[in-house]
């Protein structure tokens, strides 16, 4: 198994920060129910009002963000929306508008950083500062707090609240910032370990999720106290690997050296709306979701050498499947690779497909940089090979420059007389900020 690197505060001339520094090493952020006070921020009559963010417009799917006031009442996000106007009659539902949210999520990042350099946007949603010197004393980190959520509320607007953990690594002080929502400001220093975390429930950790949650309670750790009292060699062994070791010295405060993470895979889905179910208008979306991909590989760099799509269908069940590929970005290939696994779908069920499909999802993996298979090509098929799929990538780089001047869907491969423009519009997982242009795709 890999070692764990502990990392120490990086060393600084003497006359930089003169004294002992303090317990609060880091500053996260984290914005309470965030695409729905954006909602509100942008919409008077939401304000106060009990108020959902529906990633779809149909009734199958469910909530990615609640208001402030729906969670008072008993909707969050993941709740089904018909679940949730039967909580709540009367429930506004906003179809949720992607590009905003990344709009403000730019201008937050400015109030922030005029308080504090943003060490790393975390997710669309979150962020993480590193405090030196006297910031990390307890009266100079609670001002600058306070500072950072009055900025905040003066530049982007007062329905934008957020919490604030101080800690002495950027794990608890994540952890601070689910221990009051919202609006909350929570310190804890290493003196206050473990006791400050017993109350905490294990869904309040980050790393620990559903199937975690299983693992613990089937070797007999069912609360914060008992994962606390864990060996470093015992959690080793129940997350078969470094992560629990990893966990659990961030849980008593020292700084773990974060894994560098590598993109494996691209990938697009859509939840579909009733109109668009019919298999025709599914498998024009999901052409479109490849399009889509595809676009960003080339933005990324990167060249794709497995490609893959999945569907869930109306009737129940789910469909899979996943082909080797000429190592690509060009979009043509990758469509034809999509036509070759959507007819052999349509093949293994068409009982089903006449039924109509809920869900599709596109995705491709297998990446390596561009320049690192400039070789590969030139073996494979020699000079007149690499040439060939150098014109046809540069053909794919100038569509998506039309795409980008003249707006998403300007030029099209393969035009679909099913009109998908309003279906598939950029989504934001919570991990991941997208790029201005992937608006344009």
């Amino acid at each position: 198994m890999p070692p764990i690197h502990l990392s120490s505060t990086p060393a600084c001339p003497p006359d930089a920060f003169p004294g002992p520094l303090g317990p609060y090493r880091w500053l996260y952020l984290d914005l309470n129910s965030y695409f729905a006070s954006v909602e509100q921020q942008e919409t008077p009559h939401l304000q106060g009002k009990p108020m959902i963010v529906s990633p779809a417009p149909t009734e199958f799917t469910v909530a990615i963000a609640a208001s402030i006031e729906a969670k008072r009442l008993g909707v969050k996000t993941g709740t089904p929306i018909r679940e949730a106007r039967r909580l709540i009659p009367g429930l506004y539902v906003v179809p949720a508008r992607h590009d905003v949210y990344v709009r403000y999520h730019h201008k937050i990042r400015a109030a922030l950083d005029r308080h504090l350099p943003v060490e790393m946007a975390c997710s669309i949603d979150e962020f993480a500062c590193r405090l030196t010197g006297t910031q990390t004393h307890e009266g100079k980190a609670r001002r600058i707090a306070a500072a950072i959520k009055a900025q905040i509320a003066r530049d982007v607007g007062p329905c934008v609240r957020a919490s604030i953990g101080l800690g002495p690594n950027k794990f608890l002080a994540k952890v601070a910032t689910n221990m009051k929502k919202p609006d909350g400001l929570i310190l804890i220093t290493k003196e206050d370990l473990p006791d400050r975390l017993y109350g905490l429930g294990f869904g309040d950790i980050p790393g620990i999720g559903r199937a975690m949650t299983r693992r613990l309670e089937a070797v007999g750790i069912t609360d914060m106290r008992g994962l606390l009292a864990l060996a470093p060699k015992k959690a080793r062994h129940i997350w078969g690997g470094v992560g629990g070791e990893r966990l659990l010295a961030a849980l008593y405060g020292a700084e773990v050296e974060e894994p560098k993470t590598i993109r494996r895979s691209v990938s697009h889905s859509h939840v579909l709306a009733k109109a668009m179910r019919a298999a025709p208008h599914a498998r024009a979306i999901s052409r479109r979701l490849t399009a889509k991909a595809a676009s960003r590989l080339r933005r990324l760099d990167h060249r794709a050498s497995r490609f893959g799509i999945s569907v869930r269908f109306v009737a129940g069940g789910r469909w899979h499947g996943e082909a080797s590929i000429q190592a690509t970005q060009d979009s043509f290939l990758l469509l034809k690779a999509h036509e070759e696994l959507w007819a052999k779908m349509s093949h293994c069920r068409p009982a089903e497909c006449a039924r109509g499909l809920r869900q599709v999802s596109v995705w491709m993996s297998g990446l390596r940089a561009v320049d690192a298979l400039a070789r590969d090509l030139f073996e494979q098929g020699g000079d007149a090979a690499f040439t060939r799929s150098q014109e046809r990538e540069h053909l794919c780089r100038a569509l998506d420059g039309l795409n980008h001047r003249y707006g998403r869907g300007a030029v099209n491969i393969g035009a679909h007389k099913v009109d998908v423009g309003a279906f598939t519009g950029v989504k934001i997982a919570f991990t991941r900020i997208p790029d201005a242009p992937e608006f344009d795709e």
